[in-house]
């Protein structure tokens, strides 16, 4: 029986972060989470996870899913990820750099 067969784990792109947004869609579709591997009814309540924000490679995901890789560490939000990248001179000061010739 499929809901009684162990979860197996997918491998996710890598991407330095995702968007991750409630999924709206009508169309009578069964997709394959990409977290977990088992079928995911899209008329039932998931997600949508895009790496970092390109919906051309969107994937619906389980919402437990999500929530569990969120957990691991394996699903960074585009905020998280700016929060640990070094932060550039304001627009003024690059500017000023220019005109001195620095």
């Amino acid at each position: 029986m499929p809901g009684n067969s162990p979860r197996r784990r997918e491998r996710l792109e890598p991407a330095r972060w995702w968007t991750v947004r409630a999924a709206q869609n009508r169309k009578p579709s069964t997709y394959r989470c990409p977290l977990c591997g088992r079928h995911l009814p899209s008329l039932s309540e998931h997600l949508l996870i895009a790496p970092e924000g390109d919906t051309r490679r969107r994937r619906h995901a389980h919402t437990e899913c999500v929530l569990e890789a969120r957990r691991r560490g394996e699903l960074v939000l585009r905020d998280e990820w700016e929060a640990t990248q070094p932060r550039r001179p304001p627009w003024w000061r690059r500017l000023g750099r220019v005109v001195s010739g620095d």
